[in-house]
């Protein structure tokens, strides 16, 4: 697997594998909201030059983790408590729909995706790797987006990817949030759309509820 991904990684554009690498570390801390994001300096960490690099950043402004400031530049977004509220009511309205839609249209194979999934966080959180943990967490998400097999919803969902996913990382009881994914399956396994809906909604809740205290 890990071969794979380093062959994925080598066919992207070099713009696409420095947004990547500057994404993953927004997510893991290393950046914090704030922190300048300087050409220069990146380009020489990167041992690129700056046209690439600058390029990146666009993709990231793009996705709303990188904003532009007229006497600092390129810096992490800072998300205000009203934006993290914002964003936790558009994912309640789009999420449950998408987990009502998959326990109605889920083949085995995709039941049989998320359950890997799950189990492989499951995996990565009993060897202590917190960052496969939270990576395998949000795919499962994404997944769900997959299987929904709605167009317009997937429409929606993908200017916000980056911002979701910045959420989710955000959790910090990792096994709570697997058991609690295992359930979200089991609902959409039953094939009951409402069942779906309704542990969708509660799961969600729940961490928009702890989310001040996970920051």
């Amino acid at each position: 697997m890990a071969r794979a991904a380093e062959e994925t990684q080598r066919e992207l554009p070099l713009r696409e594998v420095i947004r990547d690498a500057i994404r993953n570390r927004i997510f893991e801390g290393h950046y914090a909201p704030g922190a300048r994001m300087v050409e220069r300096d990146l380009a020489a960490e990167f041992k690129v030059s700056r046209l690439p690099v600058r390029e990146a950043l666009r993709m990231l402004q793009q996705e709303g983790l990188v904003t532009e400031r007229a006497t600092r530049g390129s810096v992490v977004t800072a998300l205000e408590e009203k934006d993290v509220d914002d964003l936790f009511d558009v994912r309640i309205s789009l999420e449950v729909l998408a987990c009502r839609l998959a326990a109605e249209r889920a083949t085995p194979d995709d039941l049989a995706t998320l359950g890997r999934l799950v189990d492989q966080a499951d995996d990565a959180l009993a060897r202590g790797s917190l960052v496969d943990a939270h990576r395998l967490n949000s795919e499962f998400h994404d997944e769900l987006t997959r299987i929904a097999d709605n167009t317009f919803l997937k429409s929606a969902l993908e200017p916000l990817q980056s911002r979701m996913h910045w959420l989710f990382r955000h959790v910090r009881d990792l096994p709570e949030l697997i058991k609690e994914h295992r359930e979200l399956l089991e609902a959409i396994s039953s094939g009951d759309p409402e069942r779906a809906a309704e542990q969708s909604a509660h799961h969600i809740q729940k961490y928009r509820e702890q989310y001040p205290d996970t920051v």
